[in-house]
């Protein structure tokens, strides 16, 4: 899903938006979501999730083509952390028989 289907989303279930202020609307829940990132806060959607910076320290790493050692800068990583509310809805989603994924089965299915 893009952002331009999550604005097709909204102009097509809330009727009082135009397809452009739709678009705008989603460019601007994601700019907000970006700045407040950027300001090293987490964000916390109910019913959703959180989304989580962390700092991971600088380490030794190789490098998988040669086997060379190197350094691993440090770095910020952005984690996404599901509710339980989410994680339960794509369980019973799935629990139910409705196709989630690519329709492929898992390997401890097989």
């Amino acid at each position: 899903m893009t952002k331009a289907d999550i604005a097709q989303i909204i102009y097509a279930r809330i009727g009082g938006f135009s397809k452009k202020e739709s678009i705008d609307l989603v460019n601007l829940v994601f700019e907000t979501m970006k700045e407040t990132l950027g300001r090293g806060e987490k964000i916390k959607i109910s019913g959703f999730g959180n989304f989580v910076l962390r700092d991971k320290r600088q380490r030794q790493g190789r490098n998988p083509q040669t086997g060379a050692p190197i350094m691993i800068t440090e770095r910020r990583v952005l984690s996404f952390k599901p509710s339980q509310i989410l994680k339960n809805t794509l369980n019973s989603a799935r629990s139910s028989g409705d196709s989630l994924g690519s329709g492929e089965e898992s390997r401890s299915d097989r």
